[in-house]
């Protein structure tokens, strides 16, 4: 039998420790602040961390401004690349819906989090409804979505896969 390769790119747990207490840390002194909700996050690559971001959504007014959502952000503005290769990405607690998209399309190498999605509906923050509401038919949603003009929209994707300098994502 074949034993392991090591992983080159492998930190020892301390260094992951490291980033993951980054990231509660930012979580704590964010509600101790009063800027938001109690979550933190940092992007780290080649062992160093790249950017950082703390929740922001009532501060900011930013539906959209988790701490995954704000770290990535920074992370692609720093390492000017919309996506983020070779990085791993540490949060406080397991990521909603929406981080968990905004991850995939990020493409991050790994993620790492502390606190379940259990724990944050104890806390007050339940992911349930808006989970349960994606497996809905859109015409079947809390929020009524109804589809219309599809045939001139579908011009824009008919552009798209025509353009030979596309970059693809």
């Amino acid at each position: 039998m074949d034993a392991a390769l090591p992983d080159e790119n492998a930190m020892n747990p301390a260094e992951h420790n490291r980033f993951m207490a980054r990231a509660i840390a930012l979580a704590v002194e964010n509600v101790r602040k009063g800027l938001g909700g109690p979550f933190g996050c940092v992007v780290v690559k080649d062992g160093q961390i790249v950017a950082e971001g703390a929740n922001r959504v009532t501060s900011a007014n930013d539906p959209t401004a988790h701490a995954e959502i704000v770290a990535i952000r920074e992370a692609c503005r720093v390492l000017g690349h919309f996506q983020l290769t070779g990085c791993d990405l540490y949060t406080s607690c397991e990521p909603c819906p929406m981080c968990l998209g905004a991850i995939y399309w990020a493409r991050p190498a790994r993620v790492f989090y502390a606190g379940t999605a259990e724990d944050a509906a104890q806390a007050g923050f339940d992911d349930v409804d808006i989970l349960r509401e994606l497996q809905q038919p859109p015409v079947r949603r809390r929020i009524p979505m109804q589809q219309i003009m599809r045939e001139p929209a579908l011009e824009a994707f008919r552009l798209w896969q025509q353009k030979p300098d596309k970059v693809a994502y």
